[in-house]
């Protein structure tokens, strides 16, 4: 029985890891002192478990995935599309048809140190997993062996006729104790740790779709930049021919010195802007090559190709709000979390009650007293067993128990209002997102008939002054709108692929790329093998559930 609302949860992981522990020889009691039937304790011990499985219940709330506010729709935006949300925005960056991009973000998908990592978390929460649920079985047990030899004061052995004044001992004894889960202490671990273990799967998918972006803004960035150094060396090649019409103008008399200053001024201008982009550049693929996870050296060779902006779908397919609920891995990770924390106020919660424990002990030993002998070890006859039951009962615990809970109960809440705001973020990036996007587009297209404009009045100004018609100072102000607009034009061209990037982020689409494959690379698994015995964890089956199991509220072990 429990005493909260009942949920639905992930099916139970087919693979337990039972803990062990040495037991001391030291503690341990002589079996010869305590003997019984072995077949009396069989039954006893049966009938123990079947009592504590039928009366056992589990104390704490059982959790329920919070209420949080979803819109019904978008806001209404030029962007969207009837489109059903498909294909197309899963595997959203094939929508660029760019293959460098392709690549880049299959190598970040291979390589990437950070995802990597997410990955292992996801191997050590599995483990921790299989340790909690060993806590369902005998918590302690291990078989111990001893040797004991005692010299006898010469004056007991004189009075006690038969007595060897050297005694040795020897005994093999295996032990148990077990805490039955009457409470439903180690069930609601299994559960927090079951929905931690969850929480780190959802934090790989999120890491995958963070680098998946990042990756394609990082080369987005790249190509604008190396767009507007295009921009800029084809400015300073117009403002060298100004220069060289300045100059002839000015040494043929028909002209003042300034006009040459000013073409001077203009174009040294225009040349310090190229340094700076320079540096951009540089600083764009270094950043890339840590996505790779390669050094910087090698980023140029991920780069071949033309040099181009990636052009982008004019509208995109969002669904609707509720969606992403289902499909971001970042709300699925604050609902489990929640979920971690609810189990943990039953943990605290089963504190405050009595506890039980059966102890048990098996074993066989000899001695060199009397008629008996060390040899006596391997015979049946000499088994003893040793059963006992305890509980206990906190009492004058000073409110320690208690805040324990309330300590719990807080944390709870705090997972749940975070949750909520996860959902109210998850839509807010959506909308900025779909608005940088559309007023992003509007802007390029009035940037091109700008850049076309400039490029115009730029043709007509130098006309002009070369037929003296105009000063230099109205080929100066054409020359610098030119050089504006243009490199406006380039960046904005890029923003507006940056803007659908980040509408397909905050989608949530992206992590189904690993589906069909493991989270931990090969190489990393033969490591981690050879340096630890991890049994059959390191198969994908073992460590990697299907997206439904975490996708569900159940918890329940």
């Amino acid at each position: 029985m429990s005493n909260g609302t009942q949920t639905s949860t992930p099916p139970v992981p087919n693979e337990q890891a039972v803990g062990h522990q040495n037991l001391d020889p030291a503690s341990t009691i002589r079996l010869s002192e305590v003997r019984t039937d072995w077949k009396f304790l069989l039954h006893a011990l049966t009938g123990a478990i079947l009592a504590v499985v039928l009366v056992s219940c589990k104390v704490g709330p059982n959790y329920t995935t919070p209420m949080a506010k979803v819109a019904g729709h978008w806001t209404e935006n030029l962007a969207l599309t009837n489109r059903a949300y498909g294909t197309a925005e899963i595997y959203w960056w094939r929508n660029f048809d760019d293959p460098v991009m392709d690549r880049l973000i299959e190598s970040a998908y291979s390589n990437n140190l950070s995802l990597q990592v997410a990955g292992a978390r996801i191997l050590e929460t599995r483990a921790q997993l299989n340790r909690s649920i060993g806590n369902l079985f005998p918590q302690q047990q291990g078989i111990a062996g001893q040797v004991l030899y005692t010299r006898l004061n010469p004056g007991l052995v004189s009075i006690l006729p038969g007595v060897n004044q050297n005694f040795v001992m020897d005994q093999f004894l295996f032990s148990a104790t077990w805490e039955p889960d009457f409470w439903g202490k180690y069930r609601r671990g299994i559960e927090s740790d079951r929905a931690n273990y969850f929480v780190t799967i959802a934090d790989y998918d999120n890491a995958l779709i963070t680098i998946i972006s990042d990756v394609a803004s990082s080369y987005v960035n790249i190509r604008t930049t190396e767009a507007r150094l295009r921009v800029a060396t084809q400015n300073v090649e117009i403002q060298k021919e100004s220069l060289r019409i300045a100059s002839a103008r000015y040494k043929a008399g028909e002209t003042g010195e300034r006009d040459v200053q000013q073409a001077t001024t203009q174009l040294a201008q225009t040349e310090a802007n190229i340094p700076q982009l320079k540096e951009s550049l540089a600083q764009s693929q270094n950043g890339l090559a840590v996505l790779l996870g390669e050094t910087p050296d090698r980023v140029s060779q991920y780069l071949t190709g033309p040099s181009r902006i990636p052009t982008a779908p004019e509208t995109v397919a969002a669904g609707i709000p509720k969606d992403l609920l289902r499909r971001r891995p970042d709300v699925q990770a604050a609902g489990l979390a929640a979920a971690s924390k609810s189990a943990l106020i039953g943990v605290a919660r089963s504190q405050m009650y009595p506890s039980f424990s059966l102890t048990g002990q098996f074993g066989i030993n000899g001695a060199n007293q009397g008629s008996g002998s060390l040899s006596d070890i391997f015979n049946w006859q000499s088994r003893a067993i040793n059963a006992a039951g305890s509980f206990f009962f906190p009492i004058l615990n000073y409110g320690r128990l208690v805040n324990q809970v309330r300590v719990q109960d807080a944390q709870f809440q705090a997972a749940v209002l975070n949750y909520q705001n996860t959902v109210l973020s998850a839509q807010q990036e959506v909308e900025n997102s779909l608005a940088f996007f559309t007023y992003a587009q509007q802007a390029a297209s009035l940037l091109e008939r700008a850049a076309t404009a400039s490029r115009r009045s730029t043709a007509l100004a130098m006309t002009q002054y070369t037929g003296g018609q105009a000063d230099y100072t109205t080929v100066l102000t054409a020359e610098q709108a030119q050089l504006g607009v243009e490199d406006s034009l380039v960046n904005t061209q890029g923003n507006v692929v940056l803007a659908l990037i980040s509408v397909y982020r905050a989608l949530g689409g992206g992590w189904q790329l690993r589906e069909g494959h493991d989270v931990i690379p090969e190489g990393v698994k033969a490591e981690m093998a050879r340096r630890t015995d991890w049994g059959k964890l390191l198969e994908p089956a073992r460590h990697l559930p299907g997206r439904a199991a975490t996708t569900t509220a159940k918890i329940e072990p």
